[in-house]
């Protein structure tokens, strides 16, 4: 049946014209701007009904094209910003949209197939989704006007959204459950905050706070990110409720979560969902949080469960969860003809076991056999199988701890499979397993034995036994094969001097610091692409498959990854995957400064210019990693603060002999050979030494001596009990006290603002410095970044008598406060992390270097100095790795 003209098929604008639609933090659109825009928007969508497929992030453009898509009757789906264009192409060509749009950050873009022949479709037809997670699947979800309707109004009930509702886009709108946040808000009258940005980025809460947002909604990761930053302790006035969906969080995690909430003033709902039901289908009073943690609650307004028991080998009182409501799907469409058919599901099989619980709330138990959900995507094992098949290799498809297993019937087969299930599934090579087997087994009756290939692929697993090396994905440039979670370990083990690292472990609970933060970022994005900012809060595990990021949920209604080759590589502080790939790249902040200092030391040093400063930035960028890796964490749960509290002693206590043991070593074979340098300076004590009135070659190592002694005294003052919580609890407030102490100290031996040389370099007069970079990365919301900058402009000034001197110090501390990350050459992205990761070498070493040879060539004196501590660098890393490896052997031999 075809609609020959253009007419209103759904609005979901609920709002008075005067009242805000959509705002963001250089645009307010309000309601009878954005209907507008929407009939402006169908005017160049075109004439009758055409299918249209939208690519776009979360930007105005992207919403006016949706809703104008929707109000002209025009089916459309939805697609991941930035979507591989070999995964667009394949859908283009199978379903031959009328219309492809991109509307994102770069602006609109309209793509016209104009002159072709209309097309049947549904009159009801409104929306399409990806039902496996893969924006590449030929297979989508069809949604009809009814299904949208009802499941936004159904949201917009038990949520009770009003017209003073804002909700922040932390979900993509490709994406159901963001989707139905941008429906439920616009058809109560509520208001959109739109956003790309990572609850991770401390700018995501600003605008948060500053444009009165009242909710958002998380999938489990994007709380385990939470976790990470200050969320807990932040002022959130307006924030009324968050939610939850997109897979299971751990029943303690939401009774955390409600508790929380309960003591912030903000409701916790979690909810239950999938494509197929356009969104929702049931969700977790609020109430109820605490006390039913591990449910998914009760029906949606509008909608009912029941359970089917007939599930062969399904426990007493459990069953597949079948829902029904008007949000069940019309069915799917696996080709143009699909899109003409009418609804053919009156119920919806969700594929997961449930039981109903002895309060009358649902619960999910597990999943039906042959549906795996591997990494956020639900898998269909039968359609894999066949998949295999029509690619001409017969195989067998398991789960295993919801990993995705096949076996075919011969070594020769293994790569094509590996090569096919990547293909069709989107999962990357690290993600599943191929095995070969001989012959597969089958039950007494004939079928094919599942329990038995199980059984076989657990036994595989467990014992480690080695599989074909994974096949690289198409384009390796842009998702590099992952190694294993044990090739991980491994790296880490050997990078940071742990051998007794697992899997489980962190950049941050290994005692990573700041001399190989840079070093572990860069070999790390060599073996899996471009790391997220939170990358050192984050398990070595996660980096072992693909980590489902704020914008995916583990649900059937899953988008792709964003770190899947067929969509887009994630947004990092580091250097990204696509850098190579483009002439910019942008690298964190923090490294950018330790490599322009150590350049400026060296090259001031060298008489090549005379820019002095670089190496009293160096130490509040020091205290800047000190406190992100070594006072990490949140209050919540610290009820009993000796493991954290022996945690961050044990780690400061290694950041100093990590820097002291190399430093004694070199210098003490210096004072050994030449003869210059006394005990007190080799012991990186010679500030305790009295008398000093004038520079020597013995303050040479003032910076080291600084650090080491600093850092000591940071765990001599975090093993005082009560310290760690009260520091956990007022962690802005802490830095500020410690800042405050220090400064005392400085103006006091210093007997005014202007300490004299040598005491500019010994440590009572310059410990602020490290406190100052503490409190740099403890200001994380506008206030407080404000308020570091007075306090530099405050302090900095006057320190040296030297305007310019001042002034790298104070623009160093600048960015760090206001600016993420720096743009630098791709090129030379690479040697600006080795000279970040090296600079404690070459300082420690260019002091013997660049003299003699400065005389007759000042430049080459400095490309000796980086030589020799690149070269220093490289073998105390490779000596120490020897080290970590032998420590690792060293178990296994005993056993």
């Amino acid at each position: 049946m075809l609609l020959t003209r253009t007419e209103p098929a759904l609005d979901l604008l609920g709002g008075d014209p005067g009242d805000p639609a959509l705002v963001a933090p250089a645009a307010r659109v309000d309601y009878g701007e954005l209907r507008d825009r929407v009939d402006d928007r169908r005017s160049a969508l075109g004439d009758g009904r055409r299918l249209v497929f939208l690519s776009g992030g979360n930007t105005v453009e992207a919403v006016v094209t949706y809703l104008a898509a929707l109000a002209g009757g025009h089916p459309v789906l939805l697609l991941p910003a930035g979507i591989d264009g070999a995964a667009l192409d394949a859908l283009v060509g199978r379903y031959a949209p009328d219309v492809v749009v991109r509307a994102d950050e770069r602006g609109f873009e309209l793509a016209d197939a104009s002159g072709r022949p209309p097309r049947a479709l549904h009159p009801e037809l409104a929306l399409l989704a990806s039902t496996s997670g893969s924006t590449g699947s030929p297979k989508l979800v069809r949604l009809s006007r009814t299904n949208v309707t009802a499941n936004a109004r159904s949201i917009a009930d038990y949520l009770s959204l009003t017209p003073d509702d804002r909700a922040a886009t932390t979900l993509p709108l490709g994406y159901c459950y963001g989707l139905s946040v941008v429906n439920s808000h616009l058809v109560a009258g509520g208001s959109l905050l739109l956003t790309d940005r990572s609850i991770v980025e401390p700018a995501f809460w600003d605008e948060f706070a500053n444009l009165g947002a009242s909710s958002f909604a998380g999938v489990p990761y994007t709380y385990d990110l939470l976790e990470t930053t200050d969320f807990a302790r932040r002022d959130l006035p307006d924030l009324r409720y968050v939610t939850q969906a997109g897979g299971r969080l751990a029943p303690d995690r939401v009774r955390a979560l409600a508790r929380l909430g309960r003591e912030r003033g903000f409701d916790l709902y979690v909810m239950y969902g999938q494509t197929e039901a356009t969104a929702r289908m049931a969700y977790l009073p609020p109430a109820l949080a605490e006390s039913a943690a591990g449910a998914i609650g009760v029906p949606i307004p509008g909608g009912s469960f029941r359970i089917d028991d007939s599930v062969p080998g399904a426990a007493a009182g459990e069953g597949e969860l079948v829902y029904s409501g008007p949000n069940v799907m019309m069915g799917y469409a696996e080709s143009p003809a699909d899109l003409a058919r009418g609804p053919e599901v009156s119920e919806l099989r969700t594929g997961d076991l449930a039981r109903r619980r002895s309060d009358g709330l649902l619960e999910i138990t597990g999943r039906l056999s042959r549906f795996v959900k591997s990494f956020g995507l639900r898998l269909d094992l039968d359609r894999v199988e066949r998949l295999l098949a029509a690619d001409g290799l017969e195989a067998r498809s398991v789960a295993v701890d919801e990993r995705l297993v096949a076996f075919v019937r011969h070594d020769r087969f293994v790569d094509a499979a590996r090569d096919a299930v990547i293909r069709h599934t989107g999962l990357p090579a690290h993600a599943f397993d191929v095995h070969a087997l001989a012959e597969f087994p089958r039950t007494a009756n004939g079928k094919p034995d599942h329990a038995a290939l199980r059984a076989h692929a657990a036994l595989l697993r467990a014992t480690d036994a080695p599989a074909a090396p994974p096949s690289p994905p198409a384009d390796a440039r842009i998702a590099p094969p992952a190694p294993t979670a044990a090739e991980l370990r491994n790296l880490y083990a050997e990078l940071l001097g742990r051998p007794d690292a697992t899997e489980d472990d962190t950049f941050a609970s290994l005692d990573g610091d700041s001399l190989n933060y840079v070093e572990l970022a860069l070999r790390l994005e060599e073996r899996i692409g471009a790391l997220p900012a939170d990358w050192p809060s984050r398990s070595i595990r996660s980096f072992a498959a693909p980590v489902p990021p704020v914008e995916s949920e583990p649900d059937v209604d899953t988008p792709a990854p964003l770190d899947d080759p067929v969509t887009r590589a994630p947004d990092a502080s580091g250097v990204a995957a696509g850098a190579r790939r483009r002439r910019i790249a942008r690298l964190e902040t923090s490294v950018v400064l330790r490599a322009v200092a150590i350049t400026l030391i060296v090259a001031t040093h060298a008489d090549v210019v005379q820019l002095k400063g670089g190496a009293h930035l160096l130490l509040a960028v020091a205290g800047f990693n000190l406190a992100r890796f070594r006072f990490s964490g949140s209050a919540a749960g610290l009820d009993d603060e000796r493991p954290e509290r022996r945690r961050r002693v044990r780690g400061l206590l290694r950041s100093a002999t990590l820097i002291a043991v190399p430093a004694v070593l070199w210098i003490g074979g210096v004072a050994l050979i030449a003869r210059t340098y006394d005990p007190a300076t080799v012991l990186l004590s010679n500030w305790l030494v009295p008398g000093a009135t004038a520079w020597s070659e013995q303050w040479q190592f003032w910076f080291l001596e600084t650090l080491v002694w600093s850092i000591v005294g940071l765990a001599a003052l975090f093993a005082i009990p009560g310290v760690t919580r009260l520091e956990r609890r007022h962690p802005f407030a802490f830095a500020l006290a410690v800042l405050g102490v220090a400064l005392v100290v400085r103006y006091v031996v210093s007997g005014g603002i202007t300490p004299s040389s040598p005491l500019r370099y010994a440590l009572p007069a310059i410990a602020w410095l490290i406190a100052l970079g503490w409190v740099v990365a403890r200001s994380t919301t506008m206030p407080r970044k404000a308020a570091a900058s007075a306090i530099v402009l405050a302090t900095v000034p006057g320190f040296f008598g030297d305007p310019v001197r001042e002034g790298i110090v104070v623009v160093g501390l600048g960015l760090l406060i206001w600016v993420t990350s720096l743009p630098v050459p791709a090129v030379l992205a690479g040697a600006v992390g080795t000279v970040a990761s090296a600079s404690m070498f070459v300082y420690l070493t260019h002091w013997q270097v660049y003299p003699p040879i400065e005389e007759w060539s000042p430049p080459l004196a400095i490309v000796a100095s980086f030589a020799l501590g690149l070269a220093a660098w490289w073998t105390w890393g490779r000596v120490t790795g020897w080290i970590g490896a032998r420590r690792r052997r060293r178990p296994r031999m005993r056993a």
